[in-house]
């Protein structure tokens, strides 16, 4: 079988088949990962021990025992999960030597399914970026083009996964984050709904946002690892007691009588490059030949998105972030002298020398937000419109199953080109934040190429805990794509 192109299913069913073993599927992906690495640096630590891992998979196989439904196939974490026994830095000098003792829920429960964990990913530092610029450990290239950003904050993922490095790969959302960098790479990202998997073991971005989520190479793999990932966690009291569904098993292209939303404030927003419009489009007229019907949604709140998402993003990271003081573990500035030296000053200059530039624009702008007079003109705002923002699409999810809708405004852009330029950065998640602002579900998949030869994705939004909806319509646009098969010539 080509492992390059095999889905996880069918790897799965090889491995119990003992027609290829899991150690074999393994050093594969080991060794194409240490061959390419280096030219895309999406890989921040490779984990060795993974071949252990397999052959403790194939150990069980040989004496008839139950192994999971992901038993055998490799798959790459996001550095922003902890992994135990392997060096977790959110991508920054502030947790260099970091080794957790434990694994977050997310990577116990694939470990439990029979994965095996290659290595950790490189991303934005701390989740902060949109591009993967501001990694301590450097930027990571798009395998379609090495001059490209491969998106972020879960650039290592995407752009892991597009080369295939690994079978699977773990991203987190917090205004994007899996959607965005699946839509520059070309690959299957879904954000569950708030509280469908468990944050336990993920290091905190903006608390009330963040959701981790599958980034994968087909709408199939995306909707087997999601359930092996999802549901209630003891350990993480924001999870949800609903039931998991057999997202996998439930897959249905049929889109007769299927309503799909289209979201008036979007429809004309002149901020949309014409490639992304032109395959927008495209993909409402595949979903119209096979049946669906389409409906005009308003949701005016969407315009305060992207300010209500810096608002509160920043203000939940300036609170999870100040626990990094150089005393309990971490980095520590080098003093000379600690006798006599002032609180304050051990403080500043550690954090000053661990944090990134946009880890700290992000604290400022936070730390401002929270601080007394203006916590109730910014933070407290923000929240309150957020719940308006939330009735808004509760009222046009009383009309649709599925909101569909371009990733970003633009395509992946050239490394360099937007890093000194915040705002221009953070406009190009206008599409995707008031998904985590309303805890939604939301997934991106693959649907064209732009005029650079890059990869376009379409947006698809549902309902709290309707991920089997969206995950419907993308497998109806999968099997309709343009660019079925297309891959970035990475060897």
């Amino acid at each position: 079988m080509d492992l390059l192109t095999a889905s996880m299913s069918e790897t799965r069913k090889a491995i119990a088949d003992k027609k290829v073993s899991a150690v074999e599927v393994t050093k594969y992906f080991l060794a194409r990962a240490e061959k390419l690495n280096p030219s895309l640096n999406a890989f921040i630590k490779l984990n060795p021990d993974c071949v252990k891992q397999a052959e403790s998979i194939d150990l069980k196989i040989a004496k008839g025992e139950n192994v999971g439904v992901l038993a055998g196939i490799p798959f790459g974490i996001k550095d922003l999960l902890c992994t135990k026994g392997i060096e977790t830095t959110a991508a920054s000098k502030m947790l260099t030597g970091f080794v957790p003792p434990y694994d977050a829920t997310v990577v116990a429960r694939l470990k439990n399914a029979g994965a095996t964990i290659v290595g950790k990913l490189n991303l934005d530092e701390f989740a902060m970026g949109s591009s993967n610029e501001s990694s301590f450990h450097g930027v990571c290239k798009n395998p379609w083009n090495p001059e490209y950003v491969p998106g972020g904050s879960s650039g290592g993922s995407a752009s892991a996964q597009a080369a295939r490095l690994v079978m699977g790969t773990i991203g987190t959302d917090t205004g994007g984050s899996i959607r965005q960098p699946s839509n520059f790479c070309g690959i299957v990202g879904i954000k569950p709904t708030y509280g469908r998997v468990s944050r336990y073991g993920i290091v905190a971005f903006a608390s009330s946002l963040d959701q981790a989520g599958p980034m994968v190479s087909t709408v199939q793999d995306a909707a087997l690892t999601l359930e092996v990932i999802a549901g209630q966690d003891e350990l993480d009291g924001t999870t949800s007691s609903r039931p998991v569904e057999a997202f996998s098993k439930n897959l249905n292209s049929d889109m007769k009588g299927k309503k799909i939303g289209i979201v008036k404030e979007y429809h004309n927003s002149e901020l949309v490059h014409p490639d992304i419009r032109r395959t927008y489009e495209q993909s409402l007229e595949v979903l119209k030949n096979l049946g669906a019907e389409f409906v005009e949604v308003s949701i005016p709140l969407t315009k305060y998105a992207v300010s209500m998402y810096y608002l509160i993003s920043a203000s939940e990271a300036s609170s999870n972030l100040a626990r990094y003081d150089g005393v309990k573990y971490g980095y520590r500035s080098d003093f000379k002298d600690l006798s006599g030296l002032p609180l304050d000053e051990f403080y500043a200059q550690t954090r000053a020398e661990g944090f990134g530039k946009e880890v700290k624009r992000r604290i400022i702008l936070g730390t401002f937000c929270l601080s007394s007079g203006y916590f109730d003109a910014y933070y407290n705002k923000a929240c309150q419109v957020r719940r308006l923002l939330r009735n808004q699409y509760d009222e046009a999810f009383a009309k649709c199953d599925a909101i569909i809708s371009p990733v970003s405004t633009t395509g992946a852009f050239k490394i360099g080109t937007r890093v000194y330029d915040p705002l221009k950065m953070y406009l190009n998640d206008i599409f995707t934040t008031s998904t985590n602002l309303a805890g939604l579900p939301g997934l991106s998949v693959p649907f064209g190429i732009n005029s650079e030869g890059l990869p376009i994705g379409i947006q698809l939004t549902g309902h709290h805990f309707k991920e089997q909806n969206i995950l419907n319509v993308a497998y109806a646009l999968e099997q309709n794509s343009p660019v079925k098969g297309k891959t970035p010539h990475v060897y």
